[in-house]
């Protein structure tokens, strides 16, 4: 990978020079990073979380803390030292926050007189309480009782989620999934769903602990009992029966996408309703970060749209706001769902019937048309299609565009990587710089959308983005970010970028 790009202007992290001794150097760091981890831990039971360029270092070992401060380099130039943020750690540690997450990895790099760390760090009280000003010695306003939450499905996404909201729970009592809802399948059902939940072949094992109640129909995991509730539909229970008080429901089977349908989960108790897949009728699609301002209390039913229109949408929005798109056509090249058939078998879908693990299969996508309903500047401007292709998870949009504007791709790629990192889109698009990245090294990102810069065409007016997403994991985070807006969920994330 890179240790430079040339598309980068600002030379403030370039200064630092490289250690004479690397092994000296990285056992020092390492022994820092260490230290780190129990302050991290600390401050997140107070309600604070602690990032690094978005990347949370809660639970994370040492060496995953030090990997974190390398990533730095794909947007300073450089990666970050420990010896940079250590005191930082230590000095945000001793002030009196409200709950918030706080960016580390940022506040260090801003930091004036970040060269002269840890030496002297004279000026760091003045430099945090100036940023840090907005949660500083408030009161955190908390929940007398979390919000809670049910899914309802158990599949691919549902699972994901789960392991998502389970992890996110921490201090704060801000939310708890409590339900999952299912259909009843044989004796050993719940050890299954147990299994299913603690062991993924894409995304690995998950971090935490899991306990069959059968008595009581629950998964106790990380502490938290989760009901396990059988039915064939939402119109055979009430949440309030299994001790569930007015649920976000996360419907994630995609069975139902009108109002009709997914109100039966509002008649069963449900406070409101999310949807996993684009919706139809009058119902809201949401692209979390793009057009979620368009929510009020009245939206009780609301999708989440699509995977891809997650990924795209972004994207587009940044080209658009600054570049203009006057035409263009999207191209998506997607892993293998669990809709198409492992083997020949009939589908009702053309050419999905087809083997999903031998063939490459082009089909259609309704992203593309959900595009209008995030930005309706758009509408009718694009066209798109789409390849699944034999690979588990992670796939790719490929945005070709013409724009008002002539452009070179190291002014667009630099324009992107700038909202990647110092904008307010930094949590939900990523940028790579590596000439040797592939669809696994995305297994389980966290954004809506990454750009692959080293991909990146233009020429004149036209440039064609590649940009990877994964389906599963990228989409799901987006879900949940949706979910903590509906509920009202809104932890300030510090510092403020400077682009906005």
């Amino acid at each position: 990978m890179s240790e430079k790009d040339s598309t980068f202007d600002s030379t403030k992290r370039q200064e630092r020079d490289l250690p004479i001794d690397s092994f000296g150097d990285w056992r020092w760091r390492e022994a820092l990073a260490e230290q780190m981890v129990p302050i991290i831990g600390s401050m997140y039971r107070k309600g604070v979380r602690i990032l690094i360029y978005g990347e949370s270092l809660i639970n994370e070992s040492p060496v995953s803390i030090m990997k974190a401060h390398r990533f730095v380099r794909q947007a300073e130039g450089n990666e970050l030292s420990e010896n940079e943020t250590f005191p930082m750690l230590q000095a945000i540690a001793d002030l009196n926050l409200s709950d918030c997450e706080i960016d580390i990895g940022e506040l260090a790099v801003n930091y004036p007189d970040f060269k002269n760390l840890p030496d002297d760090t004279s000026g760091l009280e003045k430099y945090l309480n100036t940023e840090l000003e907005s949660v500083l010695n408030i009161e955190p306003i908390r929940p007398e009782s979390p919000q809670d939450i049910a899914l309802y499905g158990f599949g691919r996404v549902g699972r994901l989620i789960a392991r998502m909201l389970i992890e996110s729970t921490g201090p704060g009592n801000y939310f708890r999934l409590k339900a999952v809802v299912v259909r009843k399948t044989d004796s050993g059902d719940l050890a299954k769903r147990a299994s299913l939940l603690q062991r993924d072949s894409v995304h690995g094992k998950f971090s935490g602990t899991i306990r069959v109640d059968e008595e009581n129909s629950s998964l106790v995991v990380n502490g938290n009992p989760i009901k396990f509730i059988y039915a064939s539909g939402p119109n055979d229970f009430k949440y309030k029966d299994h001790g569930i008080k007015d649920p976000i429901v996360i419907d994630n089977t995609g069975i139902w996408r009108d109002n009709n349908g997914l109100g039966r989960h509002l008649k069963g108790g449900a406070s409101k309703v999310i949807l996993t897949a684009p919706g139809k009728d009058n119902i809201k699609n949401i692209v979390f970060g793009i057009n979620d301002d368009e929510l009020n209390d009245k939206d009780n039913i609301i999708s989440a749209a699509s995977c891809t229109t997650n990924a795209i949408v972004p994207i587009l929005k940044v080209i658009n706001d600054e570049y203009k798109i006057s035409s263009g056509h999207i191209e998506t090249v997607h892993s293998y769902t669990n809709d198409q058939n492992l083997i020949d078998n009939f589908h009702k879908g053309d050419r999905r019937g087809r083997s999903a693990a031998l063939n490459m299969v082009i089909t259609s996508t309704g992203a593309v048309k959900a595009v209008a309903k995030a930005i309706p500047e758009l509408k009718g401007l694009l066209t798109g299609n789409a390849i699944r292709v034999p690979t588990p998870n992670v796939s790719l949009a490929v945005i070709s565009l013409s724009l008002s504007k002539d452009v070179t791709k190291e002014s667009i790629n630099s324009f992107l990587r700038e909202n990647a990192f110092h904008s307010k889109y930094r949590e939900i698009v990523g940028y790579v710089n590596s000439p040797e990245i592939v669809s696994t090294d995305f297994y389980s990102s966290p954004f809506a959308s990454i750009i692959d810069s080293q991909a990146t065409i233009a020429s004149g007016n036209r440039t064609t983005l590649y940009c990877w997403y994964d389906n599963e994991y990228g989409y799901s985070k987006q879900v949940i970010n949706l979910t903590k807006k509906v509920a009202n969920i809104k932890l300030p994330r510090l510092p403020i970028p400077k682009s906005n």
